[in-house]
């Protein structure tokens, strides 16, 4: 079951680090995200848990050291790394600890000696991917993107038969899951031949795109031969944060045929480096959007009551594109796109449940993929191939006429430049409950080697 609104939820919740408490932060006391940040410390580089409260990291490892000081259960606060939190099933506990212990008014911590130690200023440079990945899997989890691409080269028949009855994916490369702010190398890869019968060339990809998504992290596993069911899945998942799935558009056209995505997704995949978790995204949950009439239900063992009511994510999503040329200037970044990510056809636990069906085993930390986030209108399409097309499902023109971005420096893009900076944000808004954002996701395109 997805997790329930609470105590912790109160947006009457405030901290004594005061920039939690201001109403535009991503990162109130509700919140709590979790990151991993590396440090040198008298000569040595150390790893700990943090979370993000306002413009502080607060050192969850440290705390762990010093619990029986704080009051705190020691047995509950034995932390090692993120994993470990993620499978000891303490969460929940510890994250009303650190409400309590960071809450206007508690001056247990504020007053401890080691405060200054536990409470630093941030610096996202110090914060890695979260924690180790053993496998990244993509969905394609978006109707919208789905019929949109589909149609560019379909135009007759947009959607394949599978679409609507299985959450659609391909496994992705884990070792290449970068953190936010690792620069992106342009790939290589062979395109196709300029005629028929002609020879494939050897070059670095031209037609460079981002894909606008949400990743999810497993936190719980299951047996080998032992599927996860739908009512089950949200038990299973962790947390969300934001996903960058680079895709060169040349080297996947040429290479896809007979089995899918491979070099054209492998090179890197950006995630934002706060897990965002369930618990923080409880009052944002929504209805699984709704199928239109006409469309299959699912089948039983990717269907239930909970799911259709509560199985969707309402965040906010937005991309920004600066180019060199523009921060030469002094230009912020332009919004180029925006979007829900409640318009998913297929709900996270679907996803999660879907991918076990077969018996597959899940592991802690393994990363799940959405898919492109698109909506229906044009400014929600979640990559440049679909910003750029003219085309949609009821004017199915061919993929080859677009219109160009034009950049506030009179520059254009079809496709992504070297130096352009892509940048991801995601936020939940509700009336009644505190913003609950998850930082941001980015990266600079370099020229390839």
């Amino acid at each position: 079951m997805p997790a329930t609104i609470d105590e912790t939820h109160d947006p009457k919740l405030e901290s004594w680090i005061e920039s939690a408490n201001d109403p535009s932060t991503d990162f109130p006391l509700q919140n709590l995200p979790l990151a991993t940040r590396v440090a040198e410390h008298d000569g040595e580089v150390w790893q700990s848990i943090v979370t993000r409260v306002g413009d502080s990291f607060v050192n969850l490892n440290h705390i762990s050291a010093i619990a029986e000081d704080l009051g705190l259960d020691q047995a509950r606060w034995t932390l090692f790394d993120l994993e470990d939190l993620m499978t000891s099933g303490n969460w929940p506990a510890i994250r009303k600890d650190l409400q309590e212990l960071l809450a206007k008014g508690n001056d247990t911590l504020r007053n401890h000696a080691e405060v200054d130690e536990i409470v630093i200023p941030v610096d996202d440079e110090e914060l890695l991917v979260p924690l180790p990945i053993g496998d990244y899997t993509d969905f394609y989890a978006s109707v919208h993107h789905a019929t949109n691409v589909g149609t560019m080269f379909r135009p007759d028949n947009p959607l394949l038969p599978n679409y609507k009855w299985i959450p659609v994916g391909y496994h992705g490369r884990a070792s290449s899951v970068v953190p936010s702010g690792v620069a992106i190398r342009r790939p290589k890869g062979q395109l196709a031949p300029s005629e028929d019968g002609g020879v494939p060339s050897y070059e670095p990809c031209k037609l460079l795109d981002y894909e606008l998504e949400m990743g999810f992290f497993v936190g719980r596993e299951n047996e080998l031969g032992e599927p996860i069911s739908i009512d089950k899945a949200e038990d299973h998942i962790f947390g969300m944060c934001l996903l960058n799935d680079w895709s060169a558009r040349d080297i996947q056209k040429w290479e896809y045929q007979p089995l899918g995505p491979f070099l054209a997704k492998n090179f890197a995949s950006t995630i934002s480096p706060y897990i965002v978790t369930m618990e923080a995204l409880a009052p944002f949950r929504c209805e699984a959007e709704k199928r239109p009439e006409g469309d299959p239900q699912p089948l039983k063992h990717l269907d239930s009551k909970a799911n259709r009511e509560s199985g969707g994510v309402d965040v906010m999503l937005e991309v920004f594109l600066s180019s060199a040329k523009m921060r030469e200037q002094g230009m912020e970044p332009m919004r180029i796109s925006r979007g829900s990510f409640k318009n998913m056809y297929w709900t996270i636990a679907q996803m999660l449940t879907h991918h076990s069906s077969s018996g597959c085993n899940m592991q802690p930390g393994d990363l799940l993929g959405s898919g492109t986030v698109s909506g229906p209108a044009r400014e929600a399409r979640g990559c440049l191939l679909e910003l750029t097309w003219d085309g949609d499902k009821d004017n199915p023109v061919p993929g080859t006429q677009r219109t160009p971005l034009k950049l506030p420096t009179g520059e254009e893009r079809k496709f992504l430049a070297d130096g352009d900076e892509v940048i991801l944000r995601g936020y939940c808004e509700r009336e009644g409950y505190r913003r609950i954002g998850f930082g941001e996701c980015r990266g600079i395109i370099e020229p390839a080697k």
